[in-house]
């Protein structure tokens, strides 16, 4: 196995490929949900991740299928790079019996345990109290898993957020507590949220590491977390990891984002986007051709498209199973 690009995490030439594949992935299945949703084929809101493809695609590429995460409201790349089912994911969304979650749970709350997905979640911080559940799972049952909880900026001035670090600091659990520092929590800007320079600094106020990371960049995130997942698993306990990004869309599907610069806007499409980033560095390794990496992109774009029509000709959920699923059998 070929490993051109050196990483921590030894992701190897072929891996990468999968990696952008998985990040055109996500941009594809997040562009295809605002077109459908602009059309009223999706119903109930949404919350996109275009051009934040580096963070979900890099950490999830570190974790063992039987590690746990908890995504976000803006949670559809984190549960692709968890290996969810993409068809199974949109016909979740267009709210079909074929979904994850039967249909019911909607954009903002897939779970998918096979893949140690517990659960996005439309409650902001509410994933940090459930991966830090998981963490004392897997260290009272000596399971040898992580648990991985997603967060935005705005979380961690939640309350869930500083109690969950406080627990897995003292017992010393197996989490990661990540960070989207996508500079807005809805309509404010981050800095106007906190007074600290960076949202890592408050893992000083737990006694354990914290780092900020660019994170659009594949390979900082790649190497931050595999680190991060590495102290976890020899009982070296959580890390906080806050990956500096920005989501290309509104905070919502109701946002017109007002609050910031359309220059602003640009910068971050022009400069910074991750992916072509990632195939810049990839192009240079020699891990991909110009060829590779179109067949690439357009393979994930066919993948969004056959999921849209596995979604439309799955059945729509029946009204007389509206109590079904409520309570644990």
């Amino acid at each position: 196995m070929t490993v051109s690009i050196k990483n921590h995490a030894n992701i190897t030439d072929e891996q990468f490929k999968k990696i952008y594949e998985t990040m055109w992935e996500i941009r594809y299945f997040d562009e295809k949900v605002d077109q459908l949703f602009a059309k009223g084929l999706i119903h109930g809101t949404t919350h996109l991740a275009v051009g934040q493809e580096a963070t979900a695609a890099g950490s999830g590429a570190v974790l063992k299928t039987t590690d746990w995460i908890t995504a976000t409201h803006r949670g559809h790349g984190q549960t692709i790079a968890k290996g969810t089912n993409i068809k199974a994911m949109m016909a979740e969304l267009f709210g079909r019996t074929t979904g994850t979650n039967k249909g019911k749970g909607g954009s903002m709350h897939i779970a998918d345990l096979d893949t140690g997905n517990l659960g996005a979640n439309g409650i902001v911080g509410g994933g940090y109290p459930i991966a830090t559940g998981a963490g004392l799972t897997s260290k009272m049952k000596k399971l040898d898993r992580v648990a991985l909880a997603y967060g935005g900026d705005g979380s961690t001035n939640e309350g869930s957020f500083h109690e969950s670090l406080n627990l897995a600091a003292i017992w010393d659990l197996p989490v990661i507590f990540f960070i989207e520092n996508n500079q807005y929590g809805m309509s404010g800007s981050v800095k106007e949220m906190t007074r600290v320079e960076k949202l890592s600094d408050r893992a000083k106020a737990y006694g354990i590491k914290g780092v900020t990371i660019d994170g659009n960049d594949l390979i900082s995130v790649i190497n931050t977390t595999s680190e991060a997942v590495e102290r976890a698993r020899n009982g070296e306990g959580p890390t906080l990891i806050e990956a500096l990004t920005y989501r290309w869309k509104g905070h919502s599907k109701s946002d017109a984002k007002k609050y910031r610069t359309k220059e602003e806007e640009q910068d971050w499409r022009t400069n910074k986007d991750p992916i072509k980033r990632t195939k810049r560095t990839l192009l240079e390794a020699g891990v991909l051709s110009e060829e590779e990496a179109e067949t690439l992109r357009l393979k994930a774009k066919q993948t969004i498209e056959e999921a849209v029509t596995f979604a439309e000709q799955s059945p729509m959920v029946p009204v007389e199973s509206l109590f079904d699923d409520v309570y644990a059998e």
